[in-house]
């Protein structure tokens, strides 16, 4: 499904977090945060002639943020960018929680972790560069996309095999129910 990464120890030194280690942590995910550019998409900005921003989004990434919902994971949206086509793709899969224009995206996770009554060790995260690195380091299950820069590699419990835009949120959505136990049913509800 995807690649356990190696995680750097406080020393310095690095020591693979093995299968059991993500297993774990994503059985007790309740809350699973996204960013987009570079995870939900491709990370290619397209602009119109009029200055409108477009992104493409993967429709079976979409499929499995609904399987997490209906399995009873919250999904969120933590992006450092504006843009109406996130507004409208996160409407159509009903994430209800959507930060936007967050540049500093530590005061917008605390806040979000307080209004659901959740710890740091009940959530999961999935970024896919620098900007990312404060949630990747505080949440319990942190995940990335294969052309992640190194830093994030070092540091996350499941790397993707897929591109971001390209199935990777379908991976890490996968992983988390297959963790929890809920895999088969989310695909069972589809053999009825």
């Amino acid at each position: 499904m995807g690649d356990m990464a190696e995680r750097s120890s406080p020393s310095g030194a690095t020591e693979h977090t093995g299968p059991d280690d993500a297993l774990a942590r994503a059985k007790g995910v309740k809350l699973m945060i996204f960013d987009v550019d570079g995870v939900m998409t491709d990370g290619t900005l397209y602009y119109s002639e009029r200055g409108e921003e477009m992104k493409a989004f993967n429709s079976r990434d979409g499929h499995g943020i609904k399987m997490l919902r209906e399995n009873g994971v919250e999904v969120a949206v933590i992006t450092a960018r504006n843009s109406r086509a996130v507004t409208l793709r996160a409407a159509n899969l009903g994430i209800a929680h959507v930060q936007q224009g967050v540049e500093d995206k530590r005061g917008a996770y605390a806040a979000l972790l307080a209004q659901l009554g959740l710890a740091a060790k009940q959530s999961g995260y999935m970024g896919d560069d620098l900007l990312d690195l404060p949630l990747i380091t505080r949440c319990g299950f942190a995940a990335t996309v294969p052309d992640a820069p190194q830093a994030l590699l070092q540091r996350v419990h499941f790397v993707a095999r897929t591109p971001g835009g390209r199935g990777a949120v379908r991976e890490v959505c996968e992983f988390i129910l297959g963790a929890q136990g809920a895999l088969e049913r989310a695909i069972g509800a589809h053999l009825r």
